[in-house]
C-alpha cells in the first residue's frame, strides 16, 4: 500500500508541473494569434477610435508584458477565478463553462462506454476465431471506419436521416415546443437530437480500439500460461475470461486515457456541425472573438481531464496488472 501511494503522489507531482506548463504555453500561443478582443468592439464601431481602443486594452489589462498578464491570470486561477469574458455580455467565464459542460462530458463518457462496448467484444472474438469469417469482415468494417472523416460521416448522415428521410433532427438539443412536452417527451427528444453526434463519437474511436483490443489478445493467447490453462483442460470461457482478457486490457486501458483530448478537440467539430450548446462550440467562438480569458478557462479545462483521464489509466494499470501494482515493492 505504500508503495501504490508513493506512486499515486509522485504521479500527482508530476501532474501539476506537466499542467503547468500547458498553461504556459496555450497562454503565450493564444496571444501569436493575429488580432486581439478590442479588435471586434472597436472595427465595427466608426466612433471607437484608438483612444477607445487603448481605453479597452487597458481595462482588459492588456497593455502590461505578457509575463505580467500570465502571472496575474495564474494568481487569479489558483483561487478558482477563470476571469471575465471579454466578449458577449461579458459574464464570468466559469458561468459560460458550467452551462456548457455537462452537455460535452456527458456525449464524451456516452461515447467511451459505447465505444467500450462494441470495441471490446469484437477485438476478443477477432482474435479468438483468427483467421475465421468474423476476423475477416471486421477487419474489413474497421479499416471503412479508418478512411471515413467524422465530419464528412456527419454531413452524410445528416442528408440521409435529417433530409432525404427525416428520421432523426439535425440540429441543436430540443425541438419547437419542447417547454410544452411531458418529463418523458423532453427525455426522448434530447436523446434523439444527440443519436447522430454520439454515433459519430463513437465511430471515430471504436475502429482503433478493437484492432488494439484484437493485437493485444492474440499476443496473450500466446503466452506460456494460456497454454498451460489450455493443458490443464479448462474451458475456453475460463481460459479466454479469466486468464487472458484482464491481461489484453492493458493497452485498451492506456488508448482509453489517451482517447480523452481526443474527444474533446472533436467536439468542436462536432457541436459546431450539428449546433449543439456545449463546450466545443463555446471553444470556438472563443477563439473566433479572441476572448482570452474564456480560451483560456476552456484550455485549462481540457487539460485537466486529459491529465485525470492518464491518471486514471495508470491506476487501471495497477487495477488490471498486479505486478505494476507491486512494483519494486515486489522485488
Amino acid at each position: 500500500m505504500a508503495h501504490v501511494l508513493k506512486r499515486i503522489l509522485i504521479k500527482l507531482l508530476w501532474v501539476g508541473v506537466v499542467f503547468l506548463g500547458i498553461t504556459v504555453i496555450s497562454f503565450w500561443v493564444i496571444h501569436l494569434a493575429p488580432g486581439s478582443p478590442t479588435d471586434l468592439q472597436t472595427t465595427l464601431n466608426p466612433d471607437a477610435g484608438i483612444e477607445a481602443r487603448l481605453q479597452l486594452e487597458k481595462l482588459y489589462g492588456l497593455d502590461k508584458p505578457l509575463h505580467i498578464q500570465y502571472a496575474s491570470w495564474l494568481k487569479r486561477l489558483v483561487q478558482l477565478d477563470f476571469g471575465q469574458s471579454m466578449s458577449g455580455d461579458h459574464r464570468p467565464v466559469w458561468d459560460k463553462i458550467k452551462e456548457r459542460l455537462p452537455l460535452t462530458f456527458g456525449m464524451n463518457v456516452a461515447s467511451m462506454v459505447l465505444t467500450l462496448l462494441i470495441a471490446v467484444p469484437i477485438g476478443v472474438t477477432a482474435a479468438w476465431w483468427r483467421g475465421g469469417v468474423f476476423d475477416k469482415l471486421s477487419t474489413v468494417v474497421v479499416f471503412i471506419g479508418f478512411a471515413m472523416p467524422g465530419f464528412w460521416l456527419a454531413l452524410l448522415l445528416m442528408l440521409w436521416l435529417g433530409i432525404s428521410w427525416p428520421i432523426l433532427p439535425i440540429s441543436g438539443l430540443t425541438s419547437m415546443g419542447f417547454d410544452s412536452m411531458s418529463p418523458m417527451g423532453k427525455l426522448w427528444d434530447v436523446t434523439k437530437h444527440l443519436i447522430l453526434p454520439i454515433f459519430i463519437y463513437t465511430s471515430g474511436s471504436w475502429a482503433g480500439m478493437s484492432r488494439f483490443m484484437r493485437s493485444s489478445m492474440l499476443e496473450v493467447l500466446r503466452q506460456d500460461y494460456i497454454m498451460t490453462a489450455r493443458a490443464k483442460g479448462l474451458s475456453s470461457r475460463v481460459v479466454l475470461f479469466k486468464h487472458a482478457l484482464r491481461n489484453a486490457l492493458m493497452p485498451v486501458i492506456t488508448i482509453l486515457g489517451l482517447s480523452v483530448p481526443a474527444l474533446i478537440g472533436g467536439s468542436v467539430i462536432i457541436e459546431s456541425i450539428f449546433a449543439l450548446p456545449g463546450l466545443g462550440q463555446l471553444f470556438y467562438q472563443a477563439v473566433m472573438s479572441r476572448d482570452y480569458p474564456l480560451i483560456m478557462g476552456s484550455l485549462v479545462l481540457g487539460a485537466i481531464l486529459t491529465l485525470i483521464g492518464n491518471l486514471l489509466a495508470d491506476i487501471g494499470y495497477g487495477l488490471a496488472d498486479p505486478r505494476i501494482r507491486v512494483g519494486q515493492g515486489g522485488k
